[in-house]
Formats: C-alpha cells, sequence, structure tokens
C-alpha cells in the first residue's frame, strides 16, 4: 500500500509541473505585440501648426501719457475726536501718531511745530488715544497729498500715517 501511495503522488507531482509549464507559442505572441507597439511608437506623426496672426502694436510716446490721481480710493477713519491742543480741525486731518500718554504726543506736537506744521493734539475718548495732527484740509484731495508728502519723513518715518474724519 505504501509503494501505491509514493507512486500516486510522484504521479501528482509530476502532472503539476508539466501542468504549469507555459508554452513557446505564448511568449512569441507577447513578442510579437511589443514589437508592433514599439513600431507605433517610432512611426512619425505630422502635426499641423498653425501661425497665429497678431495685431500691430501702437506706440505712443510717455510725453502723451496723462497720469490722472485718484484720491476717492484713499481710506479714511471716522472718530468722534476732541482737540487738546491746537486751534481746531477742519473735515480732514492727516494723522502722524497715536499715544496714550499726552506727553509723548506732546513731544511730537513740539517737533512738528518746530519743522513749521501746524499740529495740534485730538484726544479719542472711546480708545483712551491722544492723535497727533500734522495738517489738516477741507478737502480729502489735499489731506492725502499731505499724507503722501509727509509720509517717510523722520516724523513718519514707517510711512503710517492716516487720513482722520473729523465729526462733530
Amino acid at each position: 500500500m505504501k509503494k501505491y501511495i509514493v507512486l500516486c503522488a510522484g504521479l501528482c507531482l509530476a502532472m503539476s509541473f508539466t501542468g504549469c509549464k507555459s508554452s513557446e507559442s505564448a511568449y512569441k505572441k507577447a513578442y510579437e505585440k511589443a514589437q508592433a507597439q514599439a513600431a507605433q511608437q517610432q512611426a512619425p506623426v505630422q502635426q499641423v501648426t498653425e501661425v497665429p496672426v497678431v495685431t500691430p502694436v501702437q506706440t505712443v510716446p510717455a510725453n502723451q501719457t496723462q497720469v490722472v490721481d485718484n484720491y476717492d480710493n484713499v481710506s479714511v477713519r471716522q472718530e468722534r475726536v476732541a482737540v487738546v491742543n491746537g486751534t481746531g480741525l477742519k473735515n480732514y486731518s492727516v494723522v502722524v501718531g497715536s499715544f496714550s500718554v499726552i506727553a509723548n504726543a506732546e513731544g511730537l506736537q513740539q517737533r512738528l511745530k518746530n519743522a513749521g506744521y501746524n499740529a495740534q493734539i485730538v484726544k479719542n475718548e472711546e480708545r483712551g488715544m491722544y492723535r497727533v495732527v500734522a495738517s489738516t484740509y477741507d478737502t480729502k484731495a489735499e489731506a492725502a497729498q499731505s499724507r503722501n508728502a509727509i509720509s517717510g519723513t523722520e516724523f513718519n518715518p514707517n510711512a503710517d500715517a492716516w487720513l482722520l474724519y473729523y465729526t462733530r
């Protein structure tokens, strides 16, 4: 009986090894398919290129260009303030400093007065801040021009001056 079992096991093993063997024709078919794909990729492809139509540019000399300033887009803060030291505010003012201590505001005001500005100090009671106003104007455009002129100077080195709309 042992011989019979060994013989059956050997026969099954032999059949399993021969059954898994891949045929030469399968390799040949895969090789031919790969060659066909390579030939398709190497075939020259004709591409149609279109030439873009460009409209000629008309040049204008720089001396004919007109620059228009738009002061309507300048941001303005609106605050209720009271004049602490100065002659009074008009509608738009250029604020160059904000301090919680009045002595600091007075120091900047004095420096501005020495430089020829009509500096004033106003207080925003809601925030408890003293604002130093370098100049005050009736129109927004004048105030914006003044702010641009004082920005970057020794009184406003960080260029953070802003416009205040005075509400009474």
